[in-house]
């Protein structure tokens, strides 16, 4: 009987298909020096056919067809109980794996059993540093996340604790959770955190938004740690999936900021000041929607002023025609 791989490489899509291609070429021209396999779940991605174009030009790749997008957690979870490798990194199809970054996130987890979960340096293509490594949320972090206090004054103490923006970026440091876009967890880490009504370790209670707090908070509960791995560089777009349907996703998640709250908060004082966070979960999300309001509002104004440029040109041309 043949050993087990020692990465499983879970890919999540969701009607991405043009930068699924390039993760998975990416997969193939920096082939890690280590035993992998490649699973994509595809969550019933009916705009672009990305199962077809797996099926046809990566045909070594393991694809799982989701009948129906059942949510991240939940096409994770799928992905889980394919994988058989050591350790499993749960992967976004809109990024870009660099060369050695996931010989050095095995590394991290094989030279210390404590660890339960890593993460890469995620970085724009652009090469600007993504804060994909942060703090547990606070109550100073929701009142100056995202809101007009954060604009009002975007260098608070609250903003910089929960995004780790002093963390230093040149070796291994412990944090508290780490971004889901790129997540390799060990597997018997993972496996002390499964849950039964699940069948993996992501909770599925969360459609999307959150899920990769939950899972980080869970491994803390669990006294495992969770490494930022500098030494490993993934490229990521954001949101290249969730783009495609912006104000459900904004009510997704907040309403994950909210389940995540009840979950793991409400004990203590967290119970007194449920109130105040839900109220703050939903002034962010009405605020979220009127930004969302007004960009739809100036895109429908700009196109209305194309248009009637591009008509102006037509009735010009229409009338030189005449002379």
């Amino acid at each position: 009987m043949s050993s087990p791989p020692d990465l499983s490489i879970v890919i999540l899509n969701w009607n991405a298909r043009d930068y699924l291609r390039a993760c998975l070429r990416s997969l193939e021209e920096y082939a890690p020096q280590i035993a992998f396999e490649t699973i994509v779940v595809d969550n019933n991605s009916l705009l672009d056919n990305s199962a077809d174009m797996v099926e046809s030009e990566f045909p070594a790749v393991t694809l799982i067809r989701n009948p129906l997008n059942s949510g991240f957690s939940s096409g994770n979870n799928l992905g889980w109980k394919k994988a058989t490798g050591r350790h499993v990194l749960f992967l976004n199809p809109d990024t870009i794996v660099e060369a050695g970054a996931l010989e050095a996130l095995v590394a991290t987890l094989d030279g210390n059993a404590k660890i339960g979960a890593v993460g890469p340096r995620m970085t724009y293509p652009d090469g600007e540093l993504q804060f994909s490594a942060r703090a547990f949320p606070s109550f100073g972090a929701g009142l100056f996340r995202n809101s007009f206090l954060g604009r009002l004054f975007p260098n608070n103490p609250w903003s910089r604790a929960y995004l780790q923006t002093d963390l230093s970026r040149g070796s291994n440091q412990d944090v508290d959770w780490l971004s889901g876009s790129a997540l390799c967890g060990s597997r018997v880490a993972l496996e002390s955190i499964k849950q039964r009504r699940m069948g993996g370790p992501w909770d599925e209670d969360y459609f999307m938004y959150c899920e990769d707090i939950d899972l980080c908070y869970r491994l803390m509960k669990k006294k495992w740690r969770r490494v930022y791995v500098p030494g490993a560089t993934i490229q990521h777009h954001i949101g290249k999936s969730s783009d495609l349907a912006q104000a459900k996703s904004i009510r997704r998640h907040h309403a994950a900021m909210w389940l995540f709250y009840r979950k793991h908060y409400m004990k203590g004082t967290g119970a007194l000041l449920a109130p105040f966070a839900a109220s703050g979960i939903g002034l962010r999300a009405f605020f979220a929607v009127l930004k969302l309001c007004r960009t739809y509002a100036r895109m429908g104004v700009l196109r209305l002023f194309l248009r009637r440029k591009v008509s102006a040109k037509k009735a010009d041309w229409r009338f030189r025609g005449k002379k």
